[in-house]
């Protein structure tokens, strides 16, 4: 295992950046939920890319924010943790965005890390975009701090994904894979079904929505007498009444789509067929309340 390397990256930004597409594509699967919606990552999900060099762990986190509520604040404090703790950050920034107040409030953050930890600039998006803007973008983010590597891509179409790969193996230290080969994410089945719920749950609703929207899996087990069919049951908790209405649809219609589109991506993740049972449940405030975000995994 000469000059073999692992550790761990985390990838940081504000919401909507772009870090969980970059997250799915650099692991080759899907570890990290996606969505349109700002702030729709709740956890931060490790993504294991294994190489003949190095093993990566890909830390991804929340989007870094302005907090209004107590989850926010809570957010905020588990990106700080993480970024501290981990061998070298990626701070994205969309191509398609001009780099603006929220940005320069992330790099000041930042600064205080890069003593000890490289920090690299990595714009995303650049598919979106010409290459003058890229060019750009790239002249804009280097006047915000100085990085240890300042480096264009896109997941959607893999531009510099392996060379991105290749540059943060190339900052952790020499050791030893901590994962076994062919592990991709070390987030228990439970938390992965949650999120992939949600992420169903979060298509087409209103922007208020989705930062009222958890969801918990209560029960997750093999049918019995069957090897092909796991039984899953699970709540979807929003604030109000009316945002249960929405979840809900004409007749139970959007609920039961989010029923569809989620099992055909869960039934994905476990490789086997899936019996899903979802419920919407109100917990009032629950963003705001120390004990309903305990109850809720926060």
């Amino acid at each position: 295992m000469d000059g073999y390397r692992s550790g761990f990256a985390c990838f940081v930004g504000r919401p909507n950046a772009g870090k969980s597409t970059l997250t799915n594509a650099l692991v080759g699967t899907k570890v990290a939920i996606t969505s349109s919606k700002p702030q729709t990552t709740r956890h931060t999900i490790r993504g294991i890319v294994h190489r003949e060099d190095g093993q990566l762990v890909l830390v991804d986190t929340p989007g870094l924010h302005r907090p209004r509520t107590l989850l926010g604040q809570r957010l905020n404090d588990l990106v700080r943790e993480t970024w501290s703790e981990v061998d070298v950050v990626g701070f994205c920034v969309p191509a398609d965005q001009k780099v603006g107040p929220g940005d320069r409030f992330i790099a000041a953050e930042l600064e205080k890390v890069a003593k000890r930890t490289p920090v690299f600039g990595i714009v995303t998006k650049t598919d979106l975009v010409s290459q003058q803007q890229v060019a750009e973008q790239l002249l804009a983010l280097q006047a915000v701090m100085g990085f240890a590597e300042l480096i264009p891509v896109s997941a959607v179409d893999g531009y510099q994904v392996d060379t991105l790969a290749e540059l943060l193996v190339g900052k952790l230290p020499e050791g030893p894979p901590l994962y076994p080969d062919g592990e991709l994410t070390d987030e228990p089945e439970q938390t992965l079904v949650a999120e992939l719920i949600r992420e169903a749950a979060l298509e087409g609703v209103r922007d208020e929505l989705p930062h009222s929207i958890a969801v918990v899996v209560e029960e997750m087990l093999p049918r019995e007498g069957r090897d092909d069919l796991v039984d899953i049951h699970a709540n979807v908790f929003v604030e109000r009444p009316s945002q249960k209405a929405i979840i809900l649809g004409h007749r139970g219609e959007r609920l039961k789509q989010v029923g569809i589109n989620s099992r055909r991506q869960i039934e994905k993740l476990l490789g086997t067929r899936v019996y899903l049972d979802l419920h919407i449940k109100i917990a009032k405030d629950w963003q705001r309340d120390p004990k309903q975000l305990r109850r809720l995994g926060f």
